[in-house]
């Protein structure tokens, strides 16, 4: 088995959304379905002197997530019907539609907000780490398409020589499910769980 994992670099992403609209289109999904989401995270404020003088605190920075696929998926482990599972060679998350209910417990479950039920099919869906373009020999349409180079993906040590496991806001603790996401953090990036700053575009995101 060859585990894959996405690499991000914080350092590089100007949240452009070109990763999110990429993946929209090749995977031909409705308006209010997003197997990508870019995050706006920021905080701080300014410093005011005796003076009268200011200085800045504040920061943004952005996120772009797909699914993680997870070593230990809390999406698979709360699937009742075992419709949501791990590829035994590739170690990518994926939905079995013809055995998915709809009943929701995988979108409960992920603490990254992946899976979604689209009730105009009657089933979860979610990024499937583009299975088909990985079996072809090629990387995802997200990392393809990312014009700064802020995405990159292959087998697990490979990505894991690039950066830190999944440890920057407003993600969770890389503990809970053991992501298959490393990080290059920017200067700015507040550690998991931060409550430093607050995402900025709930309405898009969440």
């Amino acid at each position: 088995m060859t585990q894959y994992a996405f690499y991000f670099d914080s350092t590089r992403c100007t949240g452009c959304r070109t990763c999110e609209m990429a993946c929209k289109d090749y995977k031909d999904l409705s308006a209010d379905i997003a197997y990508r989401k870019v995050y706006d995270y920021e905080g701080g404020g300014f410093t005011q002197f005796e003076d009268g003088t200011c200085q800045a605190t504040s920061f943004v920075y952005h996120v772009s997530l797909g699914c993680q696929h997870c070593q230990n998926p809390a999406c698979v482990q709360v699937c009742p019907t075992g419709a949501m599972h791990k590829d035994a060679e590739t170690g990518l998350v994926s939905v079995n539609a013809d055995v998915c209910v709809g009943c929701g417990y995988c979108h409960m479950a992920c603490p990254y907000n992946v899976p979604t039920v689209d009730r105009s099919l009657g089933h979860s869906v979610k990024c499937d780490g583009c299975a088909d373009r990985v079996a072809q020999g090629k990387r995802p349409i997200c990392v393809e398409s990312c014009p700064l180079r802020a995405l990159d993906f292959g087998p697990i040590e490979d990505m894991q020589k690039k950066g830190e496991q999944a440890n920057i806001a407003p993600l969770p603790d890389a503990s809970y499910t053991n992501p298959c996401l490393f990080i290059k953090a920017c200067d700015d990036a507040r550690p998991a769980e931060s409550r430093d700053g607050e995402v900025a575009n709930p309405l898009e995101v969440l």
